[in-house]
């Protein structure tokens, strides 16, 4: 596997470790309508954000997706769009390891980028993910040639597309196909056979139409037909009637079919009727109607499986998504929605800790998705939390229509607070116990914190008890307030019988006593992972 080396990769690749775990401060003035949805819009630093999310978030997110800079040399008011190619792997690398962390075990990252980094992000996301968990890299016709583009035509070939480069975390994910609307008849569908007649027999399909007075001796069986809205009804009332020849076909099939030249036989496949006709398996039309659309809510019609070339997305109107005006950068709320439909399902976790104009974060919240959006800069209150705003209020653009959105919900708005560890790795005077059981849960067992209650047991993880005592969490009156190990603090802990891991000022009990209750005792702040 190919390795990516950079200027001071080896400082780039500690930086997630050595960022500091930050307090996520709410600030109601500026959340919005019911705050209790659980959905976060932060404002602040991504990697500090990211790293302030993981006792709480991580293996929770079940579809990431980010649009950061692509390094093209056309900066743009909110983001500087020009970093010099060392430095933009600098700012990928450590955000890539964390998101990694977040994603639930099933979930998959989609990382839009254009043609600059594209090849890079390869490399680093190889690394970080793993290349076997590369699911593939889909590319979004984003534009057309024409305009200003066209002067250049005779210097350089024309660029109209971007990417989506997609990673699982691993392999029990799963992907929920998605099916867009098929514009042109395919004209293998040629053979009509009256399955439900006593007497099964082919006949060519534009006979039967003839026949039956479907279309006038004028019409043409090609690519256009489906634009004969009598045909298309037609075609789409007997879809189990209209058949096309494959090759794949059992053997004994196959072989009686070749024996009654151009008379259909009947076989039961996998519990389901099958024809075939001169040894070939004949496949219906109601195989290729499919619901399309977002979350399948569309009606059923002629579809065929979206692939990894995307190329019916309109981005002309979604500058004017949202009511919120971002420059060269806003995706259309359909791309997203298309997204989080193929990779989550209701109520899971969406993040993009690049928000940009809030793009990920509106279309989750219409999708009935839950949200965690992260932008820096006042425009994450400007534009970000406006535009969210907006869409409680029930807002109308975009996918609105289509998933029938009436607005309601809410967001709670986060700043970046104080750190929870000072330079020197002791423990901020500030910070509250429950912040701190919070760290220490996550870095004991790398899971998010769930038990919310205020008590010295933070949880039990692998028939291990991890308790924490600090700020006098016991409410009494013993050493230190109780943030001191001895045999009362010990008959004040909540019960439990097996291993016991115990985080505090210090201990006065001997190794005897420590290794009779199965205590491994932790002192606050050395034994704690700053990092």
């Amino acid at each position: 596997m190919p390795i990516l080396q950079w200027l001071d990769k080896d400082k780039t690749i500690k930086k997630a470790n050595q960022s500091p775990y930050r307090l996520l401060e709410s600030d109601p003035s500026l959340s919005y309508g019911d705050q209790n949805s659980g959905n976060m819009l932060i404002q602040g630093d991504n990697l500090e954000a990211l790293k302030a999310l993981l006792p709480y978030y991580a293996n929770r997110v079940k579809c990431i997706y980010i649009d950061p800079p692509y390094n093209t040399g056309s900066a743009f008011e909110h983001y500087d769009d020009n970093l010099e190619h060392s430095k933009w792997l600098d700012m990928m690398y450590p955000r890539l390891e964390l998101l990694r962390e977040l994603l639930t075990e099933d979930g998959i990252i989609v990382t839009h980028i254009d043609d600059v980094e594209q090849p890079y992000l390869r490399v680093i996301m190889d690394e970080i993910f793993s290349r076997k968990n590369f699911v593939n890299c889909i590319a979004v016709q984003d534009s057309h040639p024409s305009g200003l583009k066209l002067s250049s035509k005779e210097k350089k070939i024309i660029k109209t597309k971007t990417y989506m480069v997609v990673y699982k975390k691993s392999d029990t994910m799963k992907i929920k196909p998605i099916y867009k609307k098929r514009h042109e008849w395919d004209t293998h569908f040629n053979i009509y056979m009256d399955v439900d007649s006593k007497y099964l027999k082919k006949e060519l399909l534009k006979t039967v139409i003839m026949k039956y007075g479907v279309v006038d001796e004028n019409f043409k069986l090609d690519k256009q037909s489906l634009l004969n809205q009598k045909f298309k009804d037609f075609c789409f009332k007997n879809r189990n009637k209209i058949f096309q020849s494959t090759k794949e076909l059992p053997d004994e099939a196959k072989q009686l079919s070749l024996k009654i030249k151009d008379i259909p036989y009947e076989y039961i496949s996998g519990g389901e009727r099958n024809f075939a006709l001169n040894g070939r398996r004949m496949s219906p039309l109601s195989k290729s109607l499919y619901n399309i659309g977002i979350d399948g809510e569309d009606k059923e019609d002629f579809a065929k499986l979206l692939c990894d070339f995307w190329d019916d997305v309109d981005f002309n109107n979604s500058q004017n998504e949202g009511g919120i005006q971002f420059p060269n950068s806003k995706k259309p709320e359909y791309l997203i929605a298309r997204i989080i439909t193929m990779f989550s399902s209701e109520n899971d976790l969406i993040l993009d800790s690049f928000l940009g104009s809030g793009t990920t974060a509106a279309v989750a919240h219409k999708m009935n998705r839950r949200w965690i959006g992260i932008e820096m800069g006042e425009h994450a209150k400007t534009h970000c939390a406006a535009r969210l705003q907006k869409v409680i209020d029930g807002e109308q653009g975009g996918i609105s229509k289509n998933v029938n959105w009436q607005g309601g919900g809410g967001f709670r708005f986060y700043h970046l607070g104080e750190t929870i560890f000072d330079k020197d790795g002791c423990i901020n005077k500030n910070i509250k116990f429950e912040h701190l059981a919070a760290h220490i849960w996550f870095s004991e067992t790398k899971t998010p914190i769930t038990d919310k209650e205020r008590s010295p047991l933070i949880g039990i993880y692998n028939k291990t008890a991890y308790y924490l005592l600090y700020n006098g969490i016991l409410g009494d009156k013993s050493v230190s307030g109780g943030n001191v190990l001895t045999t009362k603090t010990l008959d004040a802990l909540p019960k439990y019988n097996g291993k016991k891991v115990i985080y505090g000022e210090t201990t006065r009990l001997s190794s005897l006593r420590l290794e009779e209750n199965q205590i491994t005792f932790k002192q606050t702040p050395y034994d704690i992972k700053a990092r």
